[in-house]
């Protein structure tokens, strides 16, 4: 009995595996798709789509997957749907902000989903503005440590176009404007870059600070949504403890 429970259990660790890594490829499918629909197929061209199609290869997408998802936005393969972008913004439980960025074929479907999910954990979903006006908006690119030390990593980030530098501990963390986030991410190609995205940091003075029940109400809804189908990603101003975020989040 118990090689068969071990069995049960990889089985059921290999489904849960494979059903997260399925969502990952939909949500970087979808993400190039939108990219080519938005500025054209060729990534030479395209920053977004380039940093699209980097992100797939980070996490192992089948070229196979990425060239459909492409020809699938340029309109060459058309199944009936189109998927459109829509940022949502919203409360949730200690009063902590969420900006929520989506990409869906039915926002009606969407906005009703993310609503239940926020008011069932005792928040709601606001309106535009209602949360971003505590975020900044940056272009962000994540090198390893092993890229140089504070001043020389500072000094190739400023020549490229980056404006500030972050310790993550773990790693160096560039930021930049949005719009130079493609320039960034090439000018540092050398090295080794480990993330180039963009995404909403909060204020310092809007960072949330929780611990105990507070803290894991809140990592529990952030892995609801982050787990939707139609969320690509979710910011928060929440600042959580790290094991309870390992225990609870997404």
């Amino acid at each position: 009995m118990s090689g068969h429970s071990k069995w049960s259990t990889i089985k059921r660790k290999k489904g849960a595996l494979d059903a997260k890594r399925g969502k990952i490829f939909t949500k970087l499918a979808r993400e190039i798709q939108v990219a080519a629909r938005v500025g054209g197929g060729d990534p030479d061209a395209n920053p977004r789509l380039r940093l699209a199609l980097s992100a797939a290869s980070a996490a192992n997408m089948p070229k196979d997957n990425q060239e459909r998802a492409i020809r699938k936005g340029l309109g060459e393969l058309d199944d009936g749907t189109t998927v459109e972008e829509v940022r949502y913004e919203g409360r949730g439980p200690a009063g902590v902000a969420f900006v929520l960025e989506c990409m869906t074929d039915n926002r009606n479907r969407t906005v009703s989903e993310l609503r239940h999910l926020l008011s069932k954990a005792g928040g709601e979903l606001g309106t535009g503005g209602s949360a971003t006006y505590m975020f900044d908006r940056r272009g962000v690119v994540v090198l390893p440590r092993s890229a140089g030390d504070e001043d020389a990593v500072l000094e190739r980030a400023l020549e490229v176009g980056a404006d500030e530098l972050e310790d993550d501990g773990d790693a160096w963390v560039v930021l930049c404007d949005p719009g130079d986030l493609a320039q960034v991410q090439q000018g540092l190609s050398d090295l080794s870059p480990e993330a180039a995205e963009i995404r909403w940091i909060p204020k310092p003075e809007y960072v949330v600070e929780l611990t105990g029940e507070a803290a894991e109400q809140v990592a529990k809804i952030w892995a609801k949504l982050d787990d939707h189908d139609d969320v690509q990603q979710v910011y928060t101003n929440a600042q959580l403890p790290p094991e309870v975020l390992e225990a609870h989040g997404p």
